[in-house]
C-alpha cells in the first residue's frame, strides 16, 4: 500500500511543464510569421495585389 501511495505523489504535484520550452515555440511562432510576411510583401504581388502598395512597416529589400 506505501508502495502505490509513494507511486502515484508525483503524479499529483501538479504541472511540470517546463516554461521555456513554450517559449521557444511562441517566438519561433512569432519569428516565423513576420519574417514570412516581410517576404511576402517583397514578392512579386499575386494576382489582383497589383496596385496595392507596400505598408510603411515593411522594409524594402533589393535584389542583389
Amino acid at each position: 500500500m506505501n508502495l502505490l501511495l509513494e507511486t502515484a505523489a508525483p503524479v499529483a504535484t501538479g504541472n511540470n511543464f517546463p516554461l521555456a520550452f513554450t517559449l521557444v515555440y511562441v517566438v519561433g511562432f512569432i519569428a516565423a510569421v513576420t519574417i514570412g510576411s516581410i517576404a511576402w510583401y517583397n514578392s512579386k504581388r499575386p494576382a489582383g495585389w497589383e496596385s496595392k502598395d507596400r505598408p510603411d512597416f515593411v522594409p524594402k529589400v533589393d535584389k542583389e
